[in-house]
């Protein structure tokens, strides 16, 4: 019976544990912890997420850094391009400026401004024409002079487009010189005249003396022989062409090359400057020295005294004739245009 007690009672404590307000409490402190521990583990994720995006950040800022000093060095160098251009600029406007006062002095009248802007241009390719020889130059100049006339395209200047039609003509009919030619070929002699050997320190080899046969002799006179065959081998006997090429020292070689580059440099000047007397006469120098100081046996020096026979032979001058009968139109323009 007293069994039969207690198990009433420790139905009635199991009723008290199971009570439904503890029961809820225990429930919702299981989820309060499980919410902590979610709520945790989101922080750290945020956390972790928040110190990748710092590290991004802080990689481009410093890439930021970076192009912010590139981008200022290109500003430095834009403002001096800037600055080169400004001061070209200035100069363009000044000369404008020039033009412009030159203009105001004269004619007001639209056909006076294109005839003296005309007779500056034929003058100009005329100018090209005897001091440089630039034959395309003036051409060039000639055929913008004729498209300003055409423009205009007024009767009075046929005349005038006539002549400076003629004029263009007979410069596209002269010879044209190969200047660029030339002067690579120039270019070439000069840079061999370093590897060209002097006639002073060639040497001829020396033919192996066969001694004769001859009968059978005692110990002195054979010592003899071999004793005079030695002292034959140590001299050695050669012809020179030139007499003064022995007069040559070997420390004086070094400017006889740079004398002879001078002369072709000075020809190459006179080329571009269509100057044919003293280009020749200073190619003509050249190969006087090279045959005369250099070994002419010798295949290099016989290409260079070629090179430089072609390139006297070669014409670099010719007759330009003058632009007087535009100039001659171009001012029977002007008078009949004046009122």
């Amino acid at each position: 019976m007293a069994e039969q007690d207690d198990k009433p009672d420790l139905l009635d404590k199991l009723g008290d544990y199971l009570n439904p307000a503890l029961i809820f409490a225990v429930l919702a402190f299981v989820f309060a912890g499980w919410q902590w521990w979610q709520t945790r583990t989101e922080l750290n994720a945020m956390r972790q997420e928040l110190s990748q995006r710092l590290t991004s950040a802080n990689d481009a800022a410093q890439a930021s850094r970076v192009l912010s000093q590139q981008t200022a060095d290109n500003n430095r160098d834009l403002a001096v391009h800037l600055g080169e251009i400004q001061a070209k600029l200035t100069d363009s406007q000044n000369q404008q400026m020039a033009l412009e006062a030159l203009y105001r002095d004269m004619s007001k009248s639209r056909d006076e401004w294109t005839l003296a802007d005309i007779e500056q241009v034929i003058l100009t390719a005329n100018q090209q024409l005897q001091l440089a020889g630039n034959v395309k130059a003036a051409i060039i100049a000639l055929q913008n002079a004729d498209a300003r006339l055409q423009a205009i395209n007024k009767p009075q200047f046929t005349n005038l487009r006539r002549a400076l039609n003629n004029d263009i003509q007979r410069l596209q009919t002269l010879p044209q010189v190969d200047t660029v030619g030339l002067t690579l070929q120039l270019d070439r002699l000069i840079a061999q005249v370093d590897q060209l050997p002097l006639s002073s320190d060639h040497e001829i080899p020396v033919k192996p003396v066969t001694p004769p046969k001859q009968a059978p002799v005692d110990m002195a006179g054979r010592f003899t022989q071999e004793m005079w065959q030695d002292l034959k081998g140590l001299v050695q006997v050669r012809r020179l062409d030139t007499p003064d090429a022995a007069l040559l020292a070997p420390e004086q070689s070094y400017f006889l090359r740079q004398n002879l580059k001078l002369r072709l440099l000075t020809a190459r000047i006179a080329l571009l400057a269509h100057d044919e007397t003293s280009y020749k006469s200073d190619l003509e120098a050249a190969k006087v020295w090279l045959t005369r100081y250099f070994n002419v046996r010798d295949s290099r020096t016989t290409n260079a005294i070629k090179q430089t026979d072609k390139l006297i032979n070669s014409t670099v001058s010719i007759e330009l004739p003058a632009l007087a009968d535009s100039l001659t139109a171009l001012q029977s323009s002007r008078l009949g245009h004046k009122p």
